[in-house]
């Protein structure tokens, strides 16, 4: 039987929210066996003595349509009868933990301390959550992603939820990523001809993508893949979707907009996709040699998550068509 068979067809880069939308789309979009997304772990910490996996449980309750769409994180129909009685006692409640979630993380937290790897634990959480696409950590070793600010660092929960972004970010570090070792079946998949495309998702190029990238061989990997690296601009009409990505950007010293983002990717994407809002940059971001294609990127339900899905497996198919990194001027890709 052929090996690539049983290989996934579209990797995908993806942080929480913003990535999850993208990525639930793509399950629909496309047979989500097919499909593999690499989860960031630089926000995974321990609190309240458990382990917490924020992206990759965003994106296994996203995927497996369990998740509360209003908040976008966490579970639907949840109670916070735990969060209460600890308030109540004068526990730290500002990490919020339903009672359904905390199940994830305890059962999570048992199985690292009895030697499971965070692959093996996500990946049977999947299953029992009846997810047929693979979600895998970008790496089994801890990566801690360090906010920098004028009064100090920060880990990254005291400043993404504590503090809520508040504090001006003078830079960023990924403690423990130049140790650790990528995912196996990460690097097994960039290096397999049978791949089709890569994916960077819509997630905050900074806090969620760079954790990712930061992982040793990671983006020389992305830069020796044979597939297409397509990635979908977090910036709609000049502002960030969600999150603090506009905040971000002007911070560490970025334009807001579509070409910054494209322009930050440059060294290992292949094509970007804009927004129409964004049309405008098109031009500015193909003379960056990189394909661009214009189309709606708001993901409001799951008609346009499918939508933008199928745009980006078009996209790609058709890059896939053309040159590595379309130097060509009469490539195909165009807006």
């Amino acid at each position: 039987m052929n090996p690539s068979a049983h290989s996934p067809s579209i990797l995908a880069l993806s942080g929480g929210i913003g990535g999850a939308k993208l990525a639930l789309g793509l399950t629909h979009a496309m047979p989500p066996e097919k499909l593999m997304i690499i989860g960031n772990i630089g926000d995974d910490f321990v609190h309240l003595g458990l382990n917490i996996s924020p992206d990759l449980d965003t994106l296994m309750y996203t995927l497996s349509g369990k998740s509360d769409s209003d908040k976008g994180w966490g579970l639907a129909n949840e109670s916070w009868t735990v969060m209460q009685a600890l308030e109540k006692m004068g526990g730290e409640t500002w990490f919020k933990l339903g009672d359904m979630d905390l199940a994830t993380h305890l059962e999570r937290t048992h199985r690292l301390r009895a030697g499971v790897s965070l692959t093996e634990i996500t990946s049977y959480f999947c299953q029992q959550f009846g997810i047929e696409a693979r979600i895998i950590p970008v790496s089994n070793d801890r990566v801690h992603t360090i906010v920098e600010t004028p009064d100090g660092d920060m880990t990254f929960q005291d400043y993404f939820v504590r503090e809520r972004c508040k504090p001006t970010v003078s830079g960023l570090s990924f403690q423990g990523a130049d140790k650790a070792l990528p995912n196996p079946e990460l690097i097994e998949t960039l290096q397999n001809q049978s791949l089709q495309a890569v994916v960077i998702c819509p997630s905050n190029p900074f806090l969620s993508i760079d954790p990712i990238l930061a992982v040793r061989g990671v983006r020389e990997e992305l830069r020796a893949c044979s597939a297409p690296v397509i990635a979908v601009s977090p910036i709609v009409g000049g502002n960030a979707v969600k999150g603090p990505t506009k905040k971000n950007l002007r911070e560490l010293g970025h334009p807001v907009s579509a070409t910054a983002i494209a322009n930050y990717y440059r060294d290992f994407i292949d094509g970007f996709i804009v927004d129409i809002q964004d049309e405008a940059t098109a031009q500015e971001i193909q003379k960056l040699d990189i394909a661009v294609k214009v189309s709606n990127t708001m993901m409001t339900d799951l008609t346009t998550k499918i939508e933008l899905a199928q745009t980006v497996l078009n996209f790609s198919s058709c890059c896939g068509k053309c040159t590595k990194r379309f130097k060509e001027k009469d490539s195909p890709c165009g807006p």
